[in-house]
This record gives structure tokens, sequence and C-alpha cells, in this order.
């Protein structure tokens, strides 16, 4: 631990934090470095500064880490410095290999006599189990007939009992009759959208989509349940509390850690693309393969060149009418042009202050889309406001600051000498952010809300298309009058008769439908309301968004104006609506009129909302609100009225438009707050089914020799108390001869298993059926099926047999096997596998079963003319030799056909990137580079990879 710091490299920097509102904390203070390059640092920088300096050991991290992180500026894109974050996240699908990994290093350490007890994560690790859910049954909103055949498919479609709700809006199935009748099965349902049904929680159908989760992945539920008894150092989060990403914003994040007697900022590797979203929130974190996070879970730090820093300065005010997903999609869209692939992104600048924290993660969230490798902002008043209402207690919250100013990384924006170095600046103005709608016909033809009037008489003009009625000029002005319950309305070109407020796609951030409610508040006590007429209709992704707009008071405005929640799952945004009344029908086609529909889902396609509805447009849910109370798309938002009050005074958008501040006080003090406070009780109850699922007591994992999805790998079978001096590898075969860009897909198993596979056969041997497949993913446990999926892609192009497919040759025999089969002769026969390729080597995204898989198929080395970083390291960690031909070096050049027998002497005293000789049976010689980095590579090779590293460091405890 660190509490012994008399021989700590950095002891003289150890500070103490102290204050009457709480005991005194110990961290180490870089300012006490004295060096003018630390207050240039980008704040993400800082952070990793601080982690280097608590975490320098000498081996694993060097004071000369130190030294290139306070050098950032010449040394980004250079200099390789080793990275410890302060906890892992797992998601269970990515989770369950590196628990199997633990489970099997405990059996392999107890038969060398050595307690397995000591197996532990060494990392504080969060594995939430969300994503093996899968909606079965549901309730939901059928806007339409209670049953209906679809001929293409054949299927009836049995609906819940539904009745119209008010205003004869839509139709509704929250008063469906309870019993599992009502329940609807989606499978061959062609009127609901399986992607976005969300259950409803009525107990009927919660416990019905539980047991079939509980059937369905039992054996994986047990086996995590025995992770969390077993291991220390490890919270399983079980089904059924929330999402990866929410728990990580709203619950495990810390914001500043406490440990071995220091506090410290908390960081964060996680098994998911996604996990910068927590960056919003001044964390510094980002997604890695499935190896880098065992290797961190085991105490090993990441290794990352140090990277470029962009600093995205936001200026300007954002528009008043502009949402929150308007902005986020504005920066996204900013960023996404600049080219910042790979590079870490500071947001700075007094734009910043305009951002919510939601709004912050939102834009954090979206780094995949740009690319970045992180979004960092850092925390100020925004972000401690937030931390009020979410994971701090008031002492938390006195320390926290107190901490973050102490080492300058408490951003204040009214400093302007505050402001970091960056690598490059791109600066925003967010005033050029305009809100948008989409329409008429397809998502991508975006028009802006200034223009919509313009526009739409530019679309009455123009000829029939993507942005066409050709309506006659003469026409365009028509009005068709009609009576609807006892009153006469006039319809018109761009009248609105559908207006439909959908969240599917807008729960990440809850500001948008607060907006629409707070809008909704303001109209009715502005005396405005929606024409009776008009198809108003509210359905929330999930009870979620009910539950915050009911909490903030705003869904009795709501339901005034006729946006009655009416249900939850996919409604308008796939075509299933009520009837329109049939005097609104009979007034469009008698004067061939272009009524609109409006709706803040995701598709809008001419003709789907309703076949005499021929313009659709998307917009953000508050916009859908504004359009629904003017009853015309034909409308300047900005310079004409939306209606006429009571006392004939004209009203405007900008009278009722909630402010960003309004939406932003509303969120955090009573929405946020009120899901915590929600979620951190679920955490506290547990799930019933969870806290009821059996598992084993022991220090060992019972392992069932009839299960397909758990099994015990074989990666610790040799294992011996003393490290064997390199090998060289004498009398190699390939097992592969391959191109350039073999990707990750290409080498690891994903998706189905085919039927004619070596795993379906290894399955069929065990008496499932194909049906009883599943795909690789649900069983990433279990290695007998990965290794046979291991080269199993239909797109595989192997020079050894001329085409594409995940066959091989056996060059002894000359026959053409699956590759599993080969290398599984190769290994009866005792001979060692390397692997030939081009250029880019293991590039797309980081696989952990793309180093696994050869690893057990025998391979030894891959011979290459360049890797993909990440995948490098994982073979590295796997105890496979990735070498590289010299410059201008290849197969081809060197004449090589594939079915040679390759030796690569490697010596005793192997340093990082050495020159090694191949030696062919051909009698051809030739040089490559060992791309082992440092010397920990050289550590994990040498031991045979960094799990049987770990293992053998338990001898000596």
């Amino acid at each position: 631990g660190l509490l012994f710091c008399t021989e700590h490299p950095f002891g003289h920097l150890i500070d103490t934090l102290q204050s009457e509102q709480y005991e005194e904390r110990r961290y180490f203070n870089p300012q006490k470095l004295s060096d003018v390059r630390y207050e240039k640092l980008p704040f993400c920088m800082r952070v990793l500064l601080e982690s280097t300096i608590r975490k320098c050991d000498g081996f694993y991290i060097k004071t000369d880490d130190v030294s290139s992180i306070l050098d950032w500026q010449k040394q980004q894109n250079q200099a390789e410095i080793a990275f410890s974050p302060a906890r892992v996240l797992l998601q269970d699908f990515t989770g369950i290999p590196a628990m199997v990994d633990l489970a099997a290093m405990r059996d392999a350490l107890a038969k060398q006599g050595v307690d397995p007890n000591l197996v532990n994560p060494r990392c504080p690790t969060d594995l939430i189990v969300d994503h093996s859910l899968q909606i079965d049954y549901s309730k939901c909103a059928i806007q339409g007939p209670p049953s209906t055949m679809d001929e293409s498919h054949g299927a009836t479609v049995r609906s819940p009992a539904c009745r119209p709700s008010p205003r004869g809006s839509s139709t509704s199935c929250s008063d469906a009759p309870s019993g599992r009748s009502a329940a609807v099965q989606i499978e061959n349902t062609p009127l609901l959208c399986p992607f976005h049904l969300q259950p409803v929680s009525e107990p009927d159908t919660m416990i019905r989509n539980q047991e079939m989760e509980l059937i369905r992945n039992k054996e994986r539920l047990q086996f995590f349940k025995w992770c969390s008894k077993t291991f220390k150092n490890i919270n399983v989060v079980p089904p059924d509390i929330n999402t990866v990403h929410q728990l990580n914003l709203e619950y495990l994040c810390q914001v500043v850690q406490e440990g071995e007697g220091f506090i410290y900022p908390d960081s964060v590797v996680g098994t998911d693309s996604h996990t910068t979203m927590i960056n919003g929130l001044g964390i510094l974190g980002w997604g890695v393969g499935g190896i880098e996070s065992e290797a961190v879970m085991l105490g090993q730090p990441v290794s990352l060149t140090l990277p470029q820093v962009v600093g995205c300065k936001l200026v300007g005010t954002i528009n008043p009418l502009a949402t929150s997903i308007d902005t986020v999609l504005g920066i996204t869209k900013h960023l996404r042009q600049a080219g910042i692939g790979g590079k870490f992104v500071e947001f700075f600048g007094p734009g910043v202050q305009q951002l919510s924290a939601p709004d912050r993660t939102t834009i954090a969230n979206m780094c995949p889309e740009y690319n970045a490798t992180v979004s960092f902002f850092p925390v100020d008043d925004i972000t401690l406001q937030h931390f009020k209402h979410t994971i701090c207690s008031e002492e938390k919250l006195v320390v926290l600051e107190d901490y973050l100013k102490s080492i300058k990384l408490f951003r204040s924006y009214g400093d302007q000498s505050e402001e970091p170095q960056y690598s490059e600046v791109i600066e925003m103005n967010l005033s050029s952010i305009v809100p948008h709608v989409s329409g008429p016909k397809r998502p991508q033809d975006r028009v802006a809300v200034t223009c919509m009037k313009e526009d739409f008489i530019n679309c009455l003009n123009e000829k029939v298309g993507f942005k066409g009625f050709h309506i006659s000029k003469e026409k365009q002005a028509t009005q068709v009058p009609f009576l609807h319950e006892g009153a006469e309305y006039n319809l018109a070109h761009g009248s609105v008769v559908i207006a439909a407020v959908i969240s599917c796609t807008n729960n990440c951030n809850p500001s948008v439908m607060l907006a629409a409610g707070l809008l909704a508040k303001k109209a009715v006590e502005a005396g405005l309301m929606v024409k009776p007429y008009i198809r108003t209709s509210l359905v929330p992704g999930s009870g979620t968004v009910t539950h915050y707009l009911n909490t903030s008071g705003v869904l009795p405005y709501l339901r005034k104006l006729g946006f009655e929640v009416v249900g939850y799952g996919c409604a308008t945004c796939v075509g299933n609506t009520a009837p329109l009344p049939e005097s609104v029908v009979e007034a469009i086609k008698q004067g061939d009129l272009v009524a609109c529909g409006v709706l803040s889902g995701n598709r809008h396609l001419e003709g789907r909302l309703c076949d005499c509805i021929r313009a659709n447009y998307l917009a953000s849910p508050p916009l859908v609100m504004a359009y629904a109370i003017a009853g015309t798309v034909s409308i300047n938002l900005e310079t004409e009225p939306l209606g006429v009050n009571s006392e004939g005074k004209d009203v405007y958008l900008r009278d009722i438009w909630p402010s960003k501040e309004e939406v932003n006080h509303t969120e955090e003090n009573i929405v946020i707050a009120s899901m915590f406070k929600e979620l951190r009780s679920r955490m506290e109850k547990g799930s019933t089914f969870w806290n009821s699922l059996e598992s084993a007591e022991s220090a060992l994992f019972p392992w069932d020799p009839k299960s397909t999805y758990i099994r015990c790998p074989s990666f610790f079978s040799k294992l011996s108390k003393e490290v064997c001096t390199p090998q060289s590898i004498e009398g190699a075969y390939p097992l592969l001869f391959l191109g350039d860009k073999v990707t990750t897909d290409h080498i690891s198993p994903a998706g189905s298993i085919a039927r004619v596979s070596a795993a379906a056969k290894y399955l069929q041997s065990k008496r499932l059926t194909p049906r009883e497949f599943n795909s690789y993913g649900a069983r990433r446990g279990n290695d007998a099926v990965m290794t046979r999926g291991t080269f199993a892609s239909i797109k595989l192009q192997n020079r050894l047999i001329g085409k594409t497919g995940p066959k091989t040759l056996h060059i002894p025999s000359g026959q053409m096997l699956d590759v599993f089969e080969a290398a599984e002769r190769y290994q009866r026969d005792g001979v060692p596998l390397i692997i030939l390729a081009g250029k880019e080597y293991g590039s797309g995204s980081s696989r952990d079963w793309a180093a696994k898989g050869p690893y057990l198929l025998g391979v030894r080395a891959v011979i290459a003319e360049s890797f993909e970083k990440i995948h490098r390291n994982h073979l590295v960690g796997m105890g496979i030799a990735p070498l590289q031909f010299l410059p201008g070096q290849n197969a081809d050049s060197l004449e090589l056909c594939g079915k040679e027998r390759f030796t690569i002497n490697i010596p005793q005293e192997l340093i990082p990137r050495q020159q090694l000789i191949v030696q062919t049976s051909t009698g051809k010689s030739f040089s490559v580079m060992a791309l082992f980095e440092n010397d920990m590579d050289v550590a994990f090779f040498r031991h045979g990879g960094i799990l049987k590293y770990v293992a053998r460091s338990l001898y000596s405890l």
C-alpha cells in the first residue's frame, strides 16, 4: 500500500487537507513540485500526472513517466506512459470472461498449494448485469384496432383491451386488465417495434420477463452471484437495477476517491466505448478491451502514448429555442468536422457554463461519434451543484471542493490566467446552433425553425419529390371548413392534424421532455389550447419519463393540452396511429390538402403516420407542442403569434418558451434528486429474484462439466512456480497466411454460431439443437466454444487456400480443414504455430478473444508488417510474440510461400524492441523486430502472459 511512503520517490509531495468540517486527509500535491509547467497542463493531463506520481513504483510506473507528462507539450504523440485508473467498470457480457479467468486462477493456485482466497481484483471493480434482460412480454400502446391480421406474416396480433383516451387522442393500454392473457408477445408481431418496446411496471409483465431472464441466463447469473460473494474488491450490481452508464453517473462515480490512506481523483476504464459519459462530470475515463480491463483489475496499469489534447473553446450564447439535443448534436457535428480522431478533447471558455451536467455527459457520450478518446469537462460550480443531488453528503462535498482546489483541478471560468495550453484550439460559437426540424419526408432534410414557413411554401411549389408536393399557386390558399364536436374549424395546407410526443430517442437527457412540460404549463397559464381535432398523444419510452414529468408537476398541464400518457412503447413513430376524425379526413380529401404530422420520434416517411397525411416533420418535444398549439407548420415562430388568449391578446412562442435556467433548475433540483433517491433505494433493496438465487459458498467455483456457458479455461494448464527462460520457436508452421487489414472481426468469435462451424459441432456433441446454440457473445464464458469460433469468419481471406472462408491448409497432410481442426492436429503432433500477415493486423474494435483464441489454438507468434496498437498489447498480454517485418520487407518481398517451417531464435536475455533472426526450412533467413515496448512487456512474455504473471506473483505472498 501507499501508507509507508518513506521510500516513495515522491513522498516529499505528500500534503494534508485540514478543516474543522472534516477529518484530515492526506494526498499527493503536484503543486509541491514547484514546476511552472504544471499549471499549463490541460486538466485531464493533471489527473494523469497525479495518478502517475501516486502510483510510481519504479517498475510499472517510473519517475520518467512523471517527467514525460510535465513535458507534455514536447512529448505528446511520442512518450509512452503507464496509467493506473482508480477503478474498473465491467458489463456482464465483457465481464464474464474476466471473472471466469479469475475463478480459473484460483483453481490453478489451489493445485499448487497456494491459498485461493489470495486471488481477487486488486483494483476496485464494478460489474453491472444490465445486458441480459430481453423483453418477451409487454403491455404497450397499440394505436389501432384491437385485433388484426397481418397478411404478409400470417400472424394474428393480439392486443390488450383498449379504450379511447380523453379527447379521442389515441388508444390506451394503461387500463388493460391485469393478467397473463393481456401480455403481448413481440415475436412475429408486426405492429410492434421490438427495439423500443419497454416494460410497464405492472407486476405480471415484470414477473414474466424476469422469469424468462432467470431461465435463459441462470448459469451466468449463478456464476455472477458466486463472484459477488467470493471475491473481495468487486461489486456486482444485479439485473433489473439500471443500465451501466446511468449507474456509473449516478451511483458509482466518486469524483474524489479514498483508499490506501490517501484521497485522489476518481478515474475509470470500462469495457464499453460510451464509458466516456463520465468525462462530463470531470472524471477521466474511457473504453478499453477485455484483456486491458482484466490487466487493470489484476493491478497492471494501462499503457498509452501521451495524447494530443484539443481545447474546444465554447463562446456565444445558446439560442433560447435550442434544446439540449440541438446543442449536443451541434457540438458533435462541429467536432466530427474538426478531425480529432484518437485525441483527447477538453472543453473551456465562457460557453461551458451554459451547459448543465446532463448536457455535458451527453456530449461526452457522443465521443465515439466524433472519434475522440476522451471528452473532458473539468469540475466547476455547475458540477458541484449536480453532486449535491447525487453522490455527495455535505462533508464529502466540502472535501471534494477543497481537495480539487488545492491541486488546481477545479475550474473557474472567470479567471483567464487559469487557461491551460492545448495542442490546438478549436472555437465554437454556440449562437450558431439553431433549432431544426426534419422533413417533410426524410429525416436528413433539416429545416431551421426560422425558415420553416418559407421552406413549406417552397415544398408546395416544388415538383413531387423528397421536398415537393407540386400544388398550383391558385390552390395554395385553399381553406376547407368542417365541423368537429359541434364547432366549425378550417383546414389549410400545412395544418397540423397529428402531434405526438415520443421520448424513446430522447431518454438520455430529461431536459427536452421537461422543456415540453414547462412549455405546456406556461401555455395553459397564458390561456392557449390545442384544437380538439388534432390527434395528440404522449408516449414515453419508459416509466422513468412519466415519473419525472409527474414529480416536476407538469403532467396535469400536458393532459390539459391533450397530451395524455397513452402507454409505453412504439406508437406513432411506427405508424400505430388512431384513425383521424372522419370530418378531418373528408376535409383533407376535399381540398387535396397537404396536411401535417409533427412528432418527436425518429421516423416520418410520407404516409407512415396516416395515408392522408403527406407532410411529416420530426421536431423536439417542445416544438411539437408549439406547432400543435399554432395548428400549422406554415408559421414563423419568431415573428407570428401562436394564438390569442381569452382577452384577445396575441401570445408568441417567446412568451411561453421556458428558459434554459428554468429547465436546468427543474432538472437538477427535482428530477435528478428524485431519480437518484429512487436508484439508491433500488440498490439497497436489490432484486428479489437475485436475492433468492442460489449459488455456491466455496472459495473455488464448482464447475459443472455439463455446462455449455461457463467452463474452466485452460490458460493455467501448465502453470509452474518457476519462470522458464524464453524458448526459441522451432519448426513452426503457419496456421494462416493473411493479407492487409485483418480486423478483430475476422479473428474474434462474434454474432450467431453457424450450423456448419466447429463451434456448432461441439455444441451438437453436447446434445444441443441449432435453436439452442445462442450467440458467441452469450457463450464468452466457454473457452471451448470461443476457441472453435476463432478465425471462423466467412470473410477471412487465407492465402493458403486461395478463397474466403474459415478454412486452412494442414500443411503436412495437404488437407483443407476448419481452422480449429487443423490447429488441434498440429497441437497433437507437438508442432508450434505462427501467423503470417500484412499491414494493420488486428485493427478494429478491441476484443479479448482476438488474442485469447489464437493463444488457445497454439499460436506462439504473429509476423506482420504492422499491428494495431491495442491488439499488439493484447497479444503480449497473452504471451504471443508480435514480430514486425523490417521496413520495406514483407512476405512477398522475402518470397515466402507460407508452407515453410519457421524457427525464431529468442535470446534468454530478451530486451525491448530487439531484432530477432527467423530461419526457414528452405534455407532463407531474415530479421524481424520484436514489438515488446518496455520491460513490462518482456516480463509478461517471459511468464507466458499477464494471467500467469499475476498468478506467480501470488506465490510469494
